[in-house]
């Protein structure tokens, strides 16, 4: 019986046609080219240099597509446990027409022929999206992206804070800012000034949220004075800062994007709780982890000081998502959003959707996003989400609470793609 229900909710979960609210597409090149383009996602490379694979093999100067791609398939065999690598055959399979369970030495060079060969299709790109059921792709566009050259109307602009708030005392960011705002950036009035006008020209291009990713030390404050003031015209004269003046930029900074977001009516997604650098001679994006010290009473002042404006929330560890189900239970503006990088895999994902769908508002929660960088990414990600959803409706709500298949695909098609549209106003 549970075994045929779940394939009952997720075939009908399948025919959803999806919105993902969070991805690192470039819509000026937003499908794959090669093989390379997929196998050289950060899960594959990171894995294969864990598994023992030198990371010169991988980045290494004169290493081709191709060979990246033959060098990664020898440590295949020691990731096939793994669901990123169910991942990438599903793409094989579905997009390529790859009939083996296995990328082996001996078939990955036609395989990689074949793929290549359906990716110079002109039409790959429109292949993809409606094979994958994807209607809209959010983005993650830079504070200075032109925003120009791609339909916005498909690829949604979110404008992606980090650099203005860690990295705004960096004369290369200032300079960005410049040339993006054409404000003469020199002190608190004239910052805000140039963050307004960031806001105007993302808002003018169909911005539908605001994003950052924030280290578990920050603990983001309302702060003023001199102290702060002295601050920002130091990091504006590009003179040095010691570690409190840099917290305190970084803090007023960030606390004039949340105002900004007050006023322009965006969503400001927060994904909490990523150290960056831990391991600095790792691969590119393979550098990054978390622990345990961040807590969301970090955030219990913008919380409270901003409720009009919609916070989805990700995060990276379980405990994490316990406190993450707590807020979107007290506070009206706190979201619990998608399965975050560490947690993208299903048992931490069936374990938190579990969680979330039995305790916060069914109004105030984004199921997935794929947080890909290449379209082929979405289909097998966003089928794996949809097992564990299926799973989690057929047991604890048909099975446990008596409830009858429409009402279970009603909740489920709500937080797949109801909520993304209501949120988001898309």
């Amino acid at each position: 019986m549970s075994q045929q229900l779940q394939e009952s909710l997720f075939q009908e979960l399948e025919q959803l046609v999806l919105i993902d609210p969070h991805t690192h597409i470039n819509p000026l090149s937003a499908a794959s080219t090669t093989l390379a383009d997929v196998m050289g996602y950060h899960y594959y490379t990171e894995l294969a240099h864990s598994a023992g694979l030198p990371k010169d093999c991988i980045e290494g100067p004169g290493v081709s597509p191709k060979e990246k791609v033959g060098q990664v398939v020898t440590k295949l065999a020691d990731l096939d446990n793994t669901i990123q690598v169910s991942w990438l055959l599903e793409i094989c399979k579905e997009f390529f027409d790859f009939e083996s369970d296995h990328i082996t030495p001996d078939n990955w060079e036609a395989l990689y022929d074949r793929a290549e060969q359906k990716m110079a299709q002109p039409d790959w790109e429109q292949q993809v999206l409606k094979q994958s059921k994807l209607e809209k792709v959010f983005l993650t566009n830079d504070f200075d992206d032109p925003l120009a050259g791609f339909d916005t109307n498909l690829y949604i602009p979110c404008l992606r804070t980090d650099d203005l708030v860690f990295k705004f005392a960096e004369k290369s960011v200032r300079e960005r800012l410049g040339a993006a705002t054409k404000v003469d950036v020199t002190n608190i009035d004239s910052l805000k000034e140039a963050i307004g006008v960031l806001f105007q020209h993302f808002k003018a291009n169909g911005v539908r949220a605001c994003a950052i990713s924030l280290p578990p030390t920050f603990s983001p404050a309302e702060v003023s004075g001199e102290d702060v003031e002295k601050a920002v015209r130091r990091a504006c004269k590009g003179k040095s800062l010691d570690d409190e003046q840099q917290r305190l930029l970084s803090q007023h900074i960030f606390w004039q994007i949340a105002e900004y977001c007050a006023v322009f009516e965006l969503p400001f997604d927060l994904m909490i709780g990523v150290n960056r650098q831990v391991y600095p001679t790792g691969v590119y994006q393979g550098q990054d982890l978390f622990d345990m010290r961040v807590s969301l009473f970090q955030y219990r002042e913008l919380f409270n000081a901003f409720p009009t404006v919609t916070f989805p929330v990700s995060v990276l560890g379980q405990t994490s998502n316990q406190e993450l189900v707590s807020y979107a239970w007290i506070f009206p503006n706190v979201v619990t959003n998608g399965h975050w990088w560490y947690s993208n895999i299903p048992a931490y994902i069936e374990a938190d959707t579990r969680s979330r769908l039995e305790a916060a508002p069914r109004s105030k929660q984004i199921g997935y996003y794929s947080d890909m960088y290449k379209l082929e990414f979405a289909l097998p990600k966003f089928r794996m989400y949809r097992r564990v959803l299926a799973r989690v409706l057929a047991n604890e709500f048909v099975i446990a609470r008596g409830w009858s298949e429409t009402r279970a695909l009603d909740l489920g098609r709500q937080v797949l793609r109801g909520n993304v549209e209501r949120i988001f106003n898309v």
